[in-house]
């Protein structure tokens, strides 16, 4: 297998959730500034991996398989983690939506690719503009720096929740005469 810079890209996102971890943790002053910090970089690395592999023409199927999967456990583990430090339905209830939906998109994804439509269920604008919303969401929730990003932050998750939702809908829907017609 050849690894390609847009590869190379989502395995660095991998090796970026221990150390996310570990900053968010660390018992200094600037912990959560360096973990937000290391979050924004996965999150870049995210855009760029996709885009590189598009403009370049270095799509390959370990990539396809890879980028989402870099990208579902980076924001498990942080929703996971801003849930566990704020103990708040309101960060909690959303975290536990969006890990929901991404399970079970990621399920209705594989299921419609055994029946031959994946182009059914492809990511949609509305998915980007989710992701969008919960990258800088869960930065403000991580990042901590003052009220005002607190706030911002927790309404930025709110959209990204309703984004995961409909999103949901969505893809259920375009998803929804397979229901009937699989066997």
């Amino acid at each position: 297998m050849i690894i390609n810079v847009p590869i190379a890209l989502t395995l660095f996102r991998l090796l970026l959730i221990p150390i996310f971890i570990a900053f968010f943790y660390l018992p200094v002053s600037w912990n959560f500034w360096a973990a937000a910090f290391i979050y924004m970089l996965a999150s870049f690395t995210d855009l760029l991996d996709g885009y590189l592999a598009r403009k370049w023409n270095q799509s390959t199927p370990f990539g396809a398989f890879l980028d989402p999967v870099a990208d579902k456990l980076m924001v498990g583990v942080a929703l996971v983690m801003i849930s566990e430090y704020y103990q708040d339905p309101w960060v909690t209830v959303p975290a536990i939506i969006m890990i929901s939906r991404e399970v079970l998109i990621s399920a209705l994804r594989e299921w419609m690719a055994q029946l031959g439509k994946t182009a059914t269920v492809k990511v949609s604008m509305m998915g980007k503009y989710k992701t969008a919303a919960q990258m800088m969401a869960i930065t403000g929730l991580v990042w901590q720096a003052c009220d005002e990003m607190y706030y911002l932050a927790m309404a930025m998750y709110l959209v990204a929740t309703v984004l995961t939702v409909w999103s949901m809908v969505t893809y259920i829907r375009a998803a929804w005469p397979s229901f009937s017609t699989s066997k």
